[in-house]
């Protein structure tokens, strides 16, 4: 079955803000309620992917305190600008 791209919005939202880490929702959760709409199908692809890892090392990925996957860069670079990360 086909998730709606509607459903597929709300269910990366809310899973932005129960991340598990209060700074986690605190860097995707504000991004998921307004930037995730305008996304591309392929940005939110590799949006997605990124919600995969691991608390930890999206810290420190989004605030280059460690170098990020380079096939994360795109999805960590989305989140960064919104919220004037570097």
């Amino acid at each position: 079955m086909t998730e709606t791209r509607e459903n597929r919005l709300k269910r990366l939202q809310i899973r932005c803000w129960r991340r598990g880490t209060k700074e986690m929702d605190l860097l995707f959760g504000p991004f998921a309620d307004t930037g995730l709409k305008d996304l591309e199908d392929v940005q939110l692809d590799a949006f997605e992917a990124l919600m995969e890892e691991n608390d930890q090392d999206l810290y420190l990925w989004i605030s280059g305190a460690d170098a990020e996957p380079a096939h994360h860069l795109p999805a960590i670079q989305m989140v960064r600008n919104f919220h004037k990360i570097g």
